[in-house]
């Protein structure tokens, strides 16, 4: 089989990207990876080996988070090939509907929490013909490297990830929706439900919303709702975090955190918090927490859901320290093999950390129990196994859907003296494009259509402060 993936500029997916290559190449399937973020020059991973290797038939390619699928160039590549396209969220699958919308056709979305699936077959049953739940996974250790004996270890506890402050995000909610103080209501009592109620999910605080403001609203509209609650899930999360480490800060425990902005948090500056440093290479993380005998984990807002560094945390032989998912109850056993706190009860949390490390022999039976668990079923092994069975459930054909495929990467696409990308300098000017189109549709107040291309538009520049604007524009009308 013959497999295309993506480097981008999110580090943390190009190790899995890595991890993937090794475990498809290691079951004799043929791989390339094309890094988009740097795509010149003569390296193996360059734009002109991409356009070689797909000029021949691709099986399969596999993104995180619907990146390198999108693009008009990449949609008709798979579909000329009928490439199976398996698309692995690590978010929330409403950050991502305008990739919901707008795919190849044999597309496969694959979802790390169980009501995330539900929410792609709930609000885009035709457009996504096929969603799945598909767990986080963790990376085996090195034969070689022996554990480090666990009274040995550096780090009591240790919490990998980011802080930025909750208020911030509403502040920028606000900022978007500064003409419309009815809908900035809507987000702020929603995220009061998720305050008052820690076992809702996202979905479900915004229907209560509506609910108590009683009001009905269309399944577009709905959708929309939906799609600018990003804020909210970043602040429900930071609040969750924050709670969690000032639990453990104020009983005196000694914590140390690894990831950017926890400056912002008092009690980061308590003498028994340690700051280790602001970001490293998702890789690297691993020997932190191989040093560690306990790993904190808060889960993102994932209520039916997995992570990744729970998994990691037990194959890296220390013991995961979490709150509550409804598959991580059925899949674990609290105090067998993996401890639970209760984000309802963090008044709870220290003595149950505290107890870890007052017993480390009732620690290590966890550990050990925990790892062979993990070990047998939630490794980048297995996921590549899932992978192909998914690929393995179509039916391809062993020919082109059509002849002029082989020179569709063509000189007539990109010339020789070209040395960026075609597919970045097309976005760009794609763009360009497209927001003139918007402009025109902004000034004739065609505002459902304009958000719509605005959507999609973003995806592919992010960051672009022209579409920003727009967005901010168009959203008042059309909620």
């Amino acid at each position: 089989m013959r497999i295309a993936m993506f480097y981008t500029d999110i580090e943390s997916f190009n190790f899995f990207v890595d991890q993937l290559d090794h475990e498809f190449r290691s079951r004799g399937h043929e791989t390339f990876i094309f890094d988009m973020m740097h795509p010149q020059g003569e390296s193996p991973h360059s734009y002109a080996r991409f356009i070689e290797f797909a000029s021949t038939k691709v099986d399969l390619a596999v993104c995180f988070d619907g990146m390198c699928v999108r693009q008009d160039v990449l949609i008709e590549t798979w579909d000329a090939w009928e490439t199976v396209v398996v698309d692995i969220l690590m978010d929330p699958p409403l950050r991502f509907h305008p990739t919901l919308e707008r795919h190849s056709k044999h597309y496969r979305l694959f979802c790390c929490d169980r009501d995330h699936v539900d929410y792609v077959r709930r609000y885009f049953p035709n457009e996504v013909p096929y969603v799945g739940f598909m767990p986080h996974v963790g990376v085996m250790p090195s034969q070689d490297t022996p554990a480090i004996p666990f009274a040995k270890r550096k780090y009591d506890i240790l919490f990998s990830g980011t802080y930025y402050r909750p208020q911030d995000r509403l502040d920028q909610l606000d900022k978007l929706l500064e003409s419309r103080p009815d809908i900035q209501e809507i987000y702020h009592l929603m995220y009061q439900n998720l305050l008052t109620d820690s076992d809702i999910n996202l979905e479900q605080a915004l229907l209560l919303t509506l609910k108590q403001k009683n009001l009905s609203v269309s399944a577009d509209t709905l959708r929309v709702l939906f799609s600018y609650s990003e804020n909210v899930d970043w602040a429900i999360r930071m609040y969750q975090r924050e709670r969690v480490i000032t639990a453990l800060a104020e009983a005196g425990l000694d914590l140390y955190l690894l990831g950017r902005g926890w400056e912002n948090l008092s009690c980061a500056c308590y003498p028994n918090v340690h700051r280790i440093d602001d970001r490293i290479p998702y890789g690297q993380t691993l020997a932190y927490m191989a040093n560690a005998k306990i790993n904190l984990n808060v889960f993102p807002w994932f209520k039916s859901g997995t992570h990744d560094r729970i998994f990691n945390t037990l194959l890296q032989h220390s013991l995961p320290l979490t709150d509550r998912s409804a598959w991580a109850e059925e899949y674990f056993t609290d105090g067998e093999d993996i401890a639970f706190y209760d984000l309802r009860h963090l008044d709870r949390l220290p003595a149950i950390a505290q107890d870890l490390l007052n017993n480390p022999a009732k620690a290590e039976g966890m550990i050990e129990k925990g790892y062979e668990k993990v070990r047998c079923n939630l490794t980048w092994a297995n996921c590549a196994g899932w992978i192909l069975d998914a690929v393995s459930e179509h039916q391809l054909p062993t020919e082109p859907r059509f002849q002029e495929n082989a020179d569709y990467f063509s000189d007539k696409n990109i010339g020789p003296d070209n040395h960026t990308a075609r597919i970045t300098e097309e976005v760009m000017t794609f763009g360009n494009q497209i927001k003139q189109v918007i402009l025109n549709l902004i000034a004739n107040e065609q505002w459902a259509e304009a958000h719509s291309m605005t959507e999609q538009l973003q995806t592919l520049l992010p960051d672009d402060p022209e579409i920003l604007n727009m967005k901010q524009e168009i959203m008042p009308h059309v909620l």
